[in-house]
Formats: structure tokens, sequence, C-alpha cells
């Protein structure tokens, strides 16, 4: 395995500006593609946005029902705020509107309440009319007929006339203001607001990352090679995203999730590849065999320590990627689409995230050469030199990190002892977690369509659909019939008049609260399914797709444990010989890992820091984030896991006794480790800075995932198991150490 890596190494040193100028012709493709849309539409123009739902579930196929059997087309509303129905002059100017308006192609009807006969006098105007009798409604209808670029083009032109009439209306009454709504302008505002996060998350994560690594290596060349794999890898993410968009559904959150990882690994992967070159290149450069004597350009130290590189840290990082891959194929045993669909597309970016480690990075190096091993220019700014001797030192056996494993060693079972204590009071708020399926409510607060939707909520409660629906395979009869079973139910309100859909009868129910996904909700559809009419019924909604999302989660979560579990041991057991080992540090990334859960729960369900992160509570966490957050905070763990023991295993095998080779590697993986962490969290970081609320908690949640695995688990937690192990740590049965010396991947 390991002259697999030092003959890639030696391939790519050879040919280094052929290695630049293929990723180079493949950065430019993917965001030409990607972003610029060079072949009519780019990935933003190609995602989908809604709440997620599980494919087979009775809030799907009720779902499916209604959608099949819509008699409408596409819709938008406008909401006028600040008229008087009654307001001399608005008959006329809603007169030239709806002209204007049913003149569009693909415009199937205009309503409002000046086009029925004695206009607001009219009972049937009443849901077009506000509650606070300072408003009304104008809704434009699309033919369900028409193709999709008609109808695409008809809501464009028809919300851009709609816009112009609260101006005309303030000619007649003054302080006349209006908002726009509908689902097309939704799923707009969704997928716009992406992008923006994902400029944002960039904006602010690169520089930052850019400004760790120079405090790393000494200098801007060495930091700034794997900044060139990082952005190789992002146009090669989005790119392969693309890709798969004309394969699969890609909700519009997928985007930036996958984005973030993919960004954060090959940073970190290059981060290890360049520091792990630099320490081979000053070995060969300053003191080559023992003498004293420096080598001479010309002969071939940097291809040797390309290869050597490769051989290690190469190894390491390809490695690393596939147990953060086999995490994060976990999602792909569950029923919701949008997790196999994530799950995907995360392992096509970790592909291209290593392989720019594996094949762009080292280009770099041999390109670069012996400029690496000397200081940079930073380093000559006053101030720097001192700090910079300490953070982007790569020879030191010795020094902070291995005087602080020395202290763990002396008290290891006081270390073990506090620092589950400390992990259990952050995990404890998980005892109270709520999951939500939220919609428009991962808008940002001051977003215009999440002002519509509560306006519609406040003052049109005709207009607004029920909590639940129910749709049912009956008669009209028996359908009304049992709504009156449904209306003597706890907690249900009201139960508005069954209507006949196609072959189908549809029930609303509206239970006591106004939170769709709260708690009473639920309840209220357990309450209904529980029921048996005679005749078939779905049940849909936010509560039943929640509940229906739960369910299937909790059904396929031993199935995706039991692989991710299996698979780790087995990979671990490869790499170190070891059966503590793999045991340990699943068991230890499950404490860290309910750690971070637990403090996502305090800050974005109970709401603590909201003011100062920017967010609305919803009263849970979004579902398919707290999958998100376990596969992909597990990969990330075992990556730095990979990192840390491919060094202690290194010394180990070299002679050096348990405890030291733990010291020691900590003393030269803990550097690395703690700066992939930094540049990782602010990675993460940078998105939590978006508006998208299930960005933010998904960039929230694995930075705390990180810092805690990175610092209390494994500078403190690790070294002192592995102490207390002692010899235990590289135990294994004799059949297990047989199979090891035929199968192993080590160094």
């Amino acid at each position: 395995m390991t002259g697999v890596f030092a003959r890639l190494g030696s391939a790519v040193a050879h040919h280094p500006r052929l290695s630049a100028l293929v990723w180079l012709v493949l950065t430019a493709a993917g965001l030409a593609l990607a972003v610029g849309g060079v072949h009519g539409e780019n990935l933003f123009d190609r995602l989908t946005t809604g709440a997620p739902s599980v494919p087979g579930s009775q809030s799907a196929v009720a779902d499916a029902i209604l959608a099949d059997n819509q008699q409408v087309g596409q819709s938008l509303t406008l909401v006028v705020d600040g008229v008087p129905p009654d307001t001399a002059g608005v008959a006329d100017v809603l007169a030239t509107a709806r002209t204007d308006l049913a003149a569009i192609e693909g415009v199937s009807a205009v309503i409002d309440p000046y086009a029925l006969p004695d206009t607001v006098a009219n009972p049937a105007a009443a849901p077009l009319l506000a509650a606070d009798g300072r408003g009304f409604l104008v809704v434009v209808e699309t033919d369900p007929a028409a193709t999709p670029e008609v109808v695409d083009a008809a809501l464009t032109s028809v919300a851009e006339r709609l816009e112009r009439v609260p101006g005309e209306l303030g000619a007649v009454s003054p302080g006349a203001s209006g908002i726009v709504g509908g689902e097309s302008l939704i799923v707009d505002d969704i997928t716009a607001q992406v992008a923006d996060d994902l400029r944002i998350g960039e904006t602010i994560a690169l520089p930052v990352a850019l400004l760790i690594m120079v405090l790393v290596f000494g200098g801007f060349l060495a930091a700034s090679l794997p900044m060139a794999g990082a952005l190789a890898s992002i146009a090669g993410g989005l790119g392969a995203l693309l890709g798969f968009s004309y394969v699969i559904d890609l909700d519009s959150s997928v985007v930036n999730v996958v984005t973030l990882l993919g960004l954060g690994l090959s940073i970190d992967y290059g981060l290890l590849i360049v520091s792990r070159f630099r320490e081979e290149l000053h070995h060969l450069v300053d003191d080559d065999d023992g003498s004293g004597a420096r080598r001479r350009r010309g002969d071939g130290a940097v291809l040797t320590a390309v290869e050597r590189t490769m051989a290690t840290a190469g190894r390491t990082v390809a490695f690393s990627a596939v147990t953060v891959a086999v995490a994060i194929c976990g999602l792909l045993v569950f029923e919701p689409q949008i997790l196999r669909a994530i799950g995907a597309a995360a392992i096509a970016v970790i592909v291209v995230a290593v392989a720019t480690a594996l094949t762009l990075v080292p280009a770099l190096l041999a390109l670069t050469g012996r400029r690496l091993a000397r200081p940079g220019l930073v380093s000559r700014i006053p101030g720097l030199r001192s700090v910079l001797a300490r953070t982007a030192d790569v020879q030191s056996e010795e020094g902070w990190f291995s005087l602080l494993a020395a202290r763990v060693q002396r008290r290891p079972w006081v270390v073990v002892a506090v620092v589950m204590v400390v992990l259990g009071v952050l995990a404890s708020p998980v005892a109270h977690l709520e999951l939500r399926n939220s919609s428009t409510e991962l808008l940002p607060a001051d977003s215009q369509q999440r002002a519509y939707l509560a306006s519609l909520e406040r003052n049109y409660p005709a207009s607004s659909s029920a909590a639940i629906t129910v749709v049912t395979e009956t008669t009209l009869e028996k359908a009304t019939a049992w709504a009156t079973e449904l209306a003597a139910l706890d907690d249900v309100t009201s139960v508005d008049p069954p209507a006949v859909l196609g072959s189908y009868v549809v029930i609303g129910v509206r239970p006591a609260t106004s939170d769709a996904g709260g708690a009473i909700a639920r309840d209220v559809v357990a309450e209904v399914r529980a029921l048996d009419p005679g005749f078939p019924r779905w049940v849909t909604g936010q509560a039943a797709a929640q509940s229906d999302f739960t369910t299937a989660l909790a059904d396929r979560a031993p199935w995706a444990a039991g692989i991710v579990a299996l698979a780790t041991l087995v990979l671990l057991f490869l790499m170190t010989g070891s059966v503590a080992i793999p045991i340990k540090a699943l068991l230890t990334n499950v404490v860290s890992l309910a750690a971070s859960l637990g403090v996502l729960v305090w800050v974005f369900q109970d709401g603590h820091l909201s003011g100062l992160l920017g967010f609305t509570a919803t009263g849970g966490i979004e579902t398919y984030v707290v999958a998100l957050v376990i596969a992909f905070g597990f990969g990330l763990a075992m990556d730095y896991e990979v990192f840390l023991l491919s060094r202690i295993k290194e010394l180990h095998d070299g002679g050096a006794s348990n405890d030291e080779a733990v010291r020691l590697g900590l003393q030269r993986s803990g550097r690395i480790i703690t700066s992939a962490a930094a540049i990782i969290i602010a990675v993460f970081a940078g998105f939590v800075a978006g508006e998208l609320l299930v960005i933010k908690e998904v960039g929230f949640a694995l930075a705390v995932a990180v810092l805690i695995d990175a610092t209390i688990v494994r500078l403190l937690l690790v070294p002192a198991t592995m102490t207390i192990l002692g010899k235990a740590n590289w135990w294994a049965p004799k059949p297990l150490r047989a199979l090891y010396r035929r199968v192993s991947i080590t160094h």
C-alpha cells in the first residue's frame, strides 16, 4: 500500500506542470458550468426546496395525491395593507391591473374583491378582505395545462405587475403597501439565500484559513498550497453537484452543507501533506547522513521528500478520506431522499478533496521545492519571528504538546474523570431534543416571504390552509360523517368542510395551536391516524411529515450505526492491528458527538445566543440536521483520530514504548490537528454567519463538534485512555494478529 502512494508521488513530482494544468482546466470547467451556467443553467437554477419527506410514508402519499389532483396552476398573491376596501378609487386602480394581468400569456384567472358583483359587499369577497379592515388580496392563477416555460415566464411577469399595484394605490390611499408572495417566490428566496450564504461563508472562511496556515507554515508560499487545493476542490465539488442534479433532486441546503465539508477536508488534507513535506525536506536538506553536511540543489531531495510524504501523509490522507466516506455512507441507509442525496453528493465531494490533496498539492510542492524549507518573508516582520518560531516549527521532538501529554500521563484517571463530567454536562440538553421539519421558518426573520405568510395567517385565516390535511378515498357523505368524529378529538378546534378532489375527499383539521409542528399538532396527527374510519385515509401536514421522518430515522438508525461501526472497526484494525484502539475510538467519538448535539440543542432549540448568531428559534432542531451532524461529526472525528494514530503507530512500530509513542505522536501531530481544527472551525463558522437557519445549525454544530474533538478529546481523553490501557492498546487475538500481518495497511 505504501509503495502505491510513493509511486503516485514520484509520478506527480516528475510531471508537476501537467498535473497542475489538468487541475486548472478542471477548476475552470467546474466554475464555468456550476456557477457560470455556460451550458444554459447553473447549479443554483436546478435546486429544489421544501420540507423533507419519506417516500411511501402517509404524508408523502397524501402530498402526491394532492399534487396529482391539483385543479389549479401555480399562483401568486398580493397582500395589500393600509388600504380600507371601501376607499374611493381603489376599484379603478384594480380594474386596470386586472386587465394587464389577464393579458399575460399563461394566466387563467385574476381574483380580487372588486371583480365580484357588488364588490366588497358580496359575501364571497369575505375571504379576500383583511380581518383588520385595512387591506385585501389579489390572487393570480396560472393555467395548469400550460408548459413549464410559459408558467415560469408568466409568474415573472405577474410578480412584476403586482409589485407596481401598491404604488398605484398610493394615489388614492396614501400609505398603501403590499407584499407579493407564493410558492415559486418562496423557492426563489431560499435558493437565492443558499447562493448568498455560500459566498458569505467562503468570504469569511478562506481569509481566516489562510491566516491560520501562515502561522502554521511561517509564510504565504507554503500556506497558499492547501488554499490552491481548496479552491480546486470547491470548483470540482460544485461541478460534481451539478452532475448529481441531473440524476437526483438536490435540495437547496445540500450545496452549502456538502461544499463546506469538502472545503474543510481539502484544507485539512493539504495542510497535512504540506507539513509532512516540509518536515521530510528539512531532514533531507539539513542533515542527510547525520554528519551535518547540507545536501546540494539538484540531488533529488525534493523528489525524495515528495515520495516520502506521499508514502506517509498521503497514505494517511487516503485512509482518512475512506473513514470519513464510510461514516457518511450511513446516510445512504436511510429512506428520506434528502439524506441519501447529501450522502451521495458528500462522498463525491470527498473524492474531489482527496484527489486534489494527492495530485495537485504534491505537484505544487514539486514546483516550489526547496523554497518551502526556507523561512518566509513573514518571519522577518518584527514581533512575528518569536510567534512563528513556535507555531511553524516542524523539527522539534519536544514541545507544548509533548509536555501536555506528559502531564496527562501522570494522572490519566483524573483526566478521564474530569473530561467525562464536562462532556456529560454538555450532552445533557439532548434529553429534551425536539425534531422539526420547517419550511419558510428556515428563511431569515426579515424575509419578505415570511412576512407574507405571517400577514396571511394574521389577517386572512380563511385563506390559510389547515395545519393537518386528511386525504380520504371514500364518498363525500362518509367523509362528512367522519369529519364530525375528527372535530370531537382533543385539541382540535375546528374541521374544514370536506371537499371533493378528483376521486378523493379532503378534510382540513385545525388543532388548538399556532405551532403547526409542535407537540399538540403531533398528538392530533397520532389520534387521527389511530382512528379506523373504514376506508383508506392518509394524513399530511408539517406535524405528520415530522412524525414520518422521525420514525424513518429511528427505523434505520440501528442499521446505519451498525454498518458505520463495523466498517470503522475493520479500517482501524487494518491500520493499527489492535482491537482495543478501534473500540476506544468508537466510544470516545460517541461521547464527543453527544456533547456537540447537547450544545446544539441548548443554542438553537432553547434559543440561547439567538441574538448573537442572528436567528429565531423554531422550538426544535431540523430533523435531518441531527443525522447530518452525527454522520459528518463522526467522520471528522475519525479524520483527526487517523491523523493522531498514524503518528503514534509509526513511532510504536519504530520501537518506542506505548507512553513514549503517545507523547511524541501527540507532539508531531498535535500542531497539525489543532491547526486543521482551527481552519475547519473557521470554515463552519463562516457558514454560521449566513442567514439560512438549517445551514447555521449544521455549521454551528460541526464547528462545536470539531472544537470539542480536537481539544478535550484528542489532547486529553485519547492520551489518558491510551496511557491507562498501556500495552493493551496493541492487543489482538492470535488469529487476528495473523490476519493483520497479511492484510495490514501500514507505513
